[in-house]
């Protein structure tokens, strides 16, 4: 499969937190009063004015969630750099994906003690499908072949998928209510932007 199906695969992993980042209140719920105006042919006929159609509000992330979704980035990651361990034929490439399975792990670690210190359980976001995409990515680079294309599709990959972990991270920090969660999000940070400079650095010694 193509690095392109890869990007395409993994936006849909951000579109859980873009539709969901909104700082949660746990006190009162949303005003989502809609403007009423009369529009200027019902007002010169005398009719009511209509209310404008206004979309439905997007749903608040809870800490649960956020701990849900950067446990199923970190083990995506892990998996994938696993992978590139045996499939890379770069060393360069080979080396990215131990050091991607080294700290992810570590990140991954991180977030399960947390979780299980305040007593969080992890929650999928309504409709996420990040477990079946995080599946459906390692699936497309286990079915290539190994070689020079397999480690530009990965690193071309990974470039794309570490910006979109960071942005991830940076909502979720925003999100996040617990001090203790968005302290290990503003710890991760560097990490996951260490991992993005990185695959930049080997992406343009293999020809972007």
């Amino acid at each position: 499969m193509s690095s392109h199906t890869f990007r395409v695969a993994a936006a849909a992993v951000l579109c859980v937190l873009t539709a969901c980042g909104k700082k949660e209140n746990y006190g009162a719920a949303g005003d989502t009063t809609h403007g009423a105006g009369a529009t200027a042919s019902a007002a010169r006929s005398g009719a009511g004015a209509t209310t404008a159609a206004a979309p439905a509000a997007a749903p608040t992330l809870t800490d649960a969630n956020i701990v849900f979704i950067l446990d199923q980035a970190n083990a995506a990651d892990s998996a994938r750099g696993h992978l590139a361990t045996t499939k890379g034929t770069s060393a360069d490439v080979r080396s990215f994906g131990r050091l991607m399975v080294a700290e992810h792990h570590m990140l991954r670690q991180q977030g399960q003690q947390l979780a299980k210190k305040l007593n969080v359980t992890p929650q999928a976001p309504a409709n996420d499908q990040s477990e079946a995409q995080a599946k459906m990515q390692l699936d497309s680079l286990n079915a290539m072949p190994k070689g020079k294309a397999w480690d530009k599709a990965y690193i071309d990959y990974e470039v794309n998928a570490d910006q979109q972990v960071l942005d991830t991270a940076n909502k979720a920090h925003d999100a996040a209510q617990n001090p203790e969660l968005k302290d290990l999000i503003s710890k991760a940070a560097p990490v996951i932007q260490k991992h993005l400079d990185r695959a930049k650095q080997i992406q343009q010694k293999l020809g972007s």
